[in-house]
């Protein structure tokens, strides 16, 4: 792969953040819930909840998704995906989960989440918070509260780097000829 970008770095994403918090709050954060999906969705999560704990003092349930055995390529894959915990220590059902991603793409990890939440209860609706949306959907799915639309080629890569589990923050754009 071949670097082309940043397109957000620590400054920008925290700011982001920071908005998308706001518009949480702007949507109602009563009765709600934040889980984010492994691996970078985690900690978009985690700092979010920090954020609206300071902004309105809104303490939210936290939880961790594993998508893996939800996943529509598993019998596609050339290898056996780890399979994590599911972290979600309450009950969902009648809940508004905020549900968090760093990259929005095809839609199938999404998808593939809801099914997982779904396993765990009844939420009474599922919001989508991603910090990218680069498009070329395959399925109908769009988020709620994003943090930056980045059009994009197919033949590119978008990669979110976080300190807690890269060492930095920033977003760069990959050719992938």
């Amino acid at each position: 792969m071949k670097y082309k970008a940043t397109v957000m770095n620590s400054d920008d994403m925290n700011k982001a953040l920071k908005r998308l918090s706001h518009e949480i709050i702007e949507d109602g954060a009563e009765n709600a819930c934040i889980i984010g999906i492994r691996t970078r969705g985690v900690p978009l999560a985690k700092r979010i909840a920090v954020n609206l704990m300071s902004i309105e003092g809104i303490a939210l349930p936290k939880g961790i998704l594993d998508i893996t055995l939800n996943r529509d390529d598993l019998l596609m894959m050339d290898h056996v995906p780890e399979v994590k915990n599911t972290e979600v220590d309450f009950d969902v059902t009648g809940m508004k989960v905020i549900l968090c991603d760093d990259v929005l793409y095809t839609g199938r990890t999404i998808r593939a989440a809801i099914d997982a939440i779904m396993e765990l209860g009844r939420p009474k609706c599922i919001r989508l918070l991603t910090l990218i949306d680069r498009g070329h959907r395959e399925l109908p799915i769009r988020a709620d509260f994003v943090g930056k639309n980045l059009p994009t080629s197919k033949n590119e890569k978008v990669i979110v780097n976080l300190i807690e589990t890269d060492g930095k923050d920033s977003v760069e754009i990959f050719s992938k000829e």
